[in-house]
């Protein structure tokens, strides 16, 4: 089955939809040097959360058939109401940043970004879809993947003969440009579908371009924090391995032997990552007290990220959502992370 993937991923597990929306430029605290010398905690905000949308219009051309990431292949005839959910909000930015925001009638919780607001959301809990809210905003099309669920209500909503595509969960750097396009193929505009996927493909670049490249990079850690019944270190595949490469860094947790997405921190787990800079989602960092909150987690105050308070935060919805804003989202943690090259 198409879910079997997703269900043994525990990134789709553990990112829960803990989302602030702050409209603030990026702003730092203490000082630091890219080299990882002296610290201080930074978060990497964006000026603007809502995705910038084509200058091109967007004028679906319907009907089209497209293959569904679980095998199925589903008409689309219609793209006046449409529904997007899942765990990220990645499919409501890209609908956005298409052109078609106006047509959206209903979005998951993640989508906090101010032009998303006053859109109905289906998934009140976060990451359970809600059939009869769905059903009662009359969608003609709904976009979303295997991050969120019940399966049944999806089946629902197919059995009451409302086309449902579903989309690849994995969110990763280089599956962006693809999950673009195939949003775009689905809603009938396959043009800004090439044409959105290009400008943000720039931007990434762009960004990659503002990390330093040395033979000494920067070692950092991407913790997943919800209070103390959750602390984990990210390894291969967290999704944050994807934007600390970019950065021109190395992940921690891979570095030192890692093998799953996410491992339980211990203190024998951080020292052997022993990373310059702790990457963390701001709900996370809040959910433990903040900085002085952070040093009581075993293994943190002997890392050289820990003795010098070097963390960048960025905020929940946002740092791994991986659409069209992630250009930008680099571009912000390279500022935090490397504040006296990017002033």
């Amino acid at each position: 089955m198409f879910r079997t993937r997703t269900d043994r991923s525990l990134f789709a597990v553990l990112v829960l939809l803990l989302v602030s929306a702050v409209g603030v430029s990026a702003c730092s605290a203490g000082t630091g040097d890219s080299t990882g010398g002296t610290g201080g905690a930074r978060t990497a905000v964006l000026d603007d959360l809502n995705p910038e949308p084509l200058a091109s219009p967007a004028t679906p051309a319907l009907p089209v058939t497209v293959r569904s990431f679980d095998g199925a292949d589903v008409t689309i005839t219609d793209a006046s109401r449409i529904v997007t959910a899942d765990r990220y909000g990645t499919l409501t930015e890209t609908v956005f940043a298409l052109g078609l925001g106006d047509n959206v009638v209903g979005r998951d919780i993640a989508s906090e970004f101010p032009a998303a607001q006053d859109v109905p959301v289906v998934t009140p809990g976060g990451q359970s879809l809600n059939a009869e809210a769905i059903l009662d905003l009359a969608p003609t099309v709904i976009l979303t993947d295997t991050s969120i669920g019940p399966q049944a209500v999806q089946d629902q909503l197919r059995a009451a003969s409302i086309p449902v595509v579903f989309f690849d969960p994995t969110r990763t750097l280089e599956g962006v440009p693809d999950q673009i396009t195939a949003v775009a193929n689905a809603l009938g505009v396959p043009e800004q579908g090439r044409e959105l996927a290009a400008r943000t493909e720039s931007e990434i670049a762009a960004a990659r371009s503002r990390a330093p490249q040395g033979d000494d990079p920067l070692k950092i850690a991407f913790l997943y924090l919800r209070g103390t019944a959750i602390t984990m270190i990210g390894g291969p595949g967290s999704g944050a391995d994807s934007l600390i490469d970019a950065l021109g860094a190395v992940d921690a947790g891979t570095a030192s032997g890692i093998t799953q997405q996410f491992a339980p921190i211990t203190s024998e787990a951080l020292i052997a990552a022993a990373p310059d800079v702790l990457l963390m989602m701001t709900g996370g960092l809040e959910s433990i007290g903040g900085i002085e909150g952070l040093e009581k987690i075993p293994g943190v105050a002997q890392t050289p990220a820990g003795r010098n308070q070097r963390v960048v935060d960025m905020q929940d919805g946002v740092l791994l959502s991986f659409g069209p804003n992630t250009g930008r989202v680099l571009g912000a943690l390279a500022d935090a992370v490397y504040p006296t090259d990017n002033p």
